[in-house]
């Protein structure tokens, strides 16, 4: 039991502030995006199907990748080289964090529809779902389909 209970401290420390980063461990450039009602408005809408608890509901938003492009996404022709290190993190209101490769989102390199919904079946989100819920077309499991998002960073990996 000590022993589990040590080995759970040392996966839990945080490293000191002033102990300096190794050249091997990945820094990142963060651009943020807080979300409100408003980071929907003035773009194009697409829909999309998601099943969760039984229960098939019809979400409509603009596409993550549009909204993206408000962060000067490097999307289309501009994905290539460097900029295949790009990472999308999404966050909810809850702490509840997804990751998605930048190459996901862009609909130029993935068929999957990502959007940032503020509607189901025709009205706006409940406050439970919203104002602003992820769907993520195709996904087995609705577990990328952050409800209550706050905020969109995009990161690049040095």
């Amino acid at each position: 039991m000590l022993c589990s209970l040590f080995l759970a401290f040392c996966l839990s420390a945080a490293p000191s502030p002033d102990v300096p980063r190794s050249q091997s461990e990945p820094s990142s450039q963060v651009r943020v995006l807080q979300v409100g009602p408003d980071t929907t408005s003035g773009l194009s809408r697409q829909s999309l199907s998601l099943t969760a608890h039984g229960e098939t509901h019809v979400y409509e938003g603009p596409t993550l990748a549009s909204v993206l492009e408000r962060l000067d996404a490097p999307l289309g022709q501009r994905l290539r080289g460097e900029a295949l290190k790009t990472f999308v993190v999404v966050r909810a209101a809850d702490g509840y964090v997804v990751v998605f490769s930048l190459a996901e989102i862009d609909p130029a390199m993935s068929p999957t529809a990502v959007i940032l919904a503020n509607e189901t079946d025709g009205a706006p989100l409940s406050a439970e779902e919203g104002p602003l819920r992820l769907i993520v077309e195709g996904d087995a499991r609705p577990a990328r389909s952050v409800r209550q998002v706050t905020a969109i960073e995009l990161r690049t990996v040095d």
